[in-house]
């Protein structure tokens, strides 16, 4: 009896790897580090992207989408002995960097711009963006990928909970942890930075739910207004002009001497720190395509790092993650099912 349960336990775990290695990416070792700057550096020609199709979406909005319904993405991996690197490379016809912005009416008053679907979330006047999501200890993960903890009340999954609700991403299970890293086209691209946090089982307690940023945290971008619901601030005169974020080290108070029809961020940015700034990554938008390089040591040592960072500490084991975009999109986004799976080649 004993040796037939391990003998299922053993076939279960072989046939949930077998099942998710269906798309492998194998990192190259370099002897020099790469500059993430969102160019094709020599160094990856060294490898064979793997193409991965994105085609699902979560849920279909009620107000004219526009957005990719599909798109391929390619996807590289090289490593030193410090960092690993990523090259992702997906179609997006279109650059999408407007998030929320500001437009003065004809009457001289000031409106943010917005064309919120059914579940109360924009797809309109939203940034172009990327998640990635790294199986810490999900159970089911290896074998569904990021789909596993991703809840929509449209299936039944948020009983009770309204279809407006921003909870989407959970652990099944308390103690069960996923890293995510997301990069945003306008908070974080011009920064050199993608947005360091996790997700873990919490869910419908004081309106909290998985998703959260890494510990410990510090700086980040603000929404731009005031307490009488008008822009705060501006660019100022050293700083290049921006229509789509205004940058907090070189921002000045708002004065009003637009026109009509004239438009101002939304949005304050101002780099993240602490263990929120693990991940390095420059994306640029060229031929129709985003192109993105990221970064982010091996191993990280923060307070909570074993909980909510991957740790690339055995280059003999596998590791396991999803990828979505978001074409201008605030939670509506493009994915595939079963995960990918991460060796390194020494």
């Amino acid at each position: 009896m004993k040796n037939k349960l391990l003998f299922t336990l053993l076939f279960l775990l072989l046939s949930e790897q077998t099942f998710a290695a269906r798309m492998i990416i194998e990192a190259k070792f370099i002897p020099s580090a790469i500059t993430i700057d969102g160019k094709k550096d020599e160094q990856w020609d060294l490898v064979t992207p793997l193409t991965v199709q994105l085609n699902e979406l979560p849920y279909k909005p009620d107000n004219g989408y526009r957005g990719l319904k599909e798109t391929s993405i390619e996807i590289s991996s090289l490593y030193d002995n410090e960092y690993i690197y990523f090259l992702f490379r997906w179609y997006d016809p279109t650059i999408s960097l407007a998030r929320f912005p500001w437009e003065k009416t004809q009457d001289g008053s000031w409106i943010k711009l917005a064309n919120l679907d059914h579940t109360l979330h924009e797809n309109t006047y939203y940034e172009d963006k990327l998640a990635i999501y790294w199986d810490i200890n999900e159970r089911g993960f290896i074998k569904k990928g990021c789909d596993k903890s991703c809840h929509m009340q449209e299936e039944g999954l948020l009983a009770g909970i309204k279809d407006t609700s921003s909870g989407r991403h959970y652990t099944k299970n308390d103690g069960e942890t996923i890293d995510e890293w997301h990069w945003k086209a306008t908070r974080t691209n011009s920064l050199k930075q993608m947005d360091d946090g996790y997700v873990n089982n919490e869910h419908e307690t004081n309106n909290k739910w998985g998703r959260h940023i890494d510990n410990p945290h510090s700086g980040g971008y603000y929404a731009n207004k005031n307490k009488t619901n008008v822009p705060a601030w501006m660019n100022g005169p050293q700083v290049k002009p921006s229509p789509d974020w205004i940058l907090d080290s070189g921002k000045v108070p708002f004065i009003d001497t637009f026109k009509a029809g004239d438009r101002i961020a939304g949005i304050v940015i101002a780099p993240f720190k602490q263990a929120r700034a693990d991940v390095t990554a420059r994306g640029i938008w060229i031929d129709d395509h985003w192109q993105l390089e990221i970064r982010r040591k091996l191993t990280t040592h923060h307070q909570d790092s074993a909980t909510q960072d991957v740790q690339f500490d055995n280059l003999n084991k596998a590791y396991y993650f999803g990828v979505t975009v978001f074409d201008n999109s605030q939670i509506n986004h493009l994915y595939h099912k079963k995960s990918i799976k991460l060796t390194f080649k020494q």
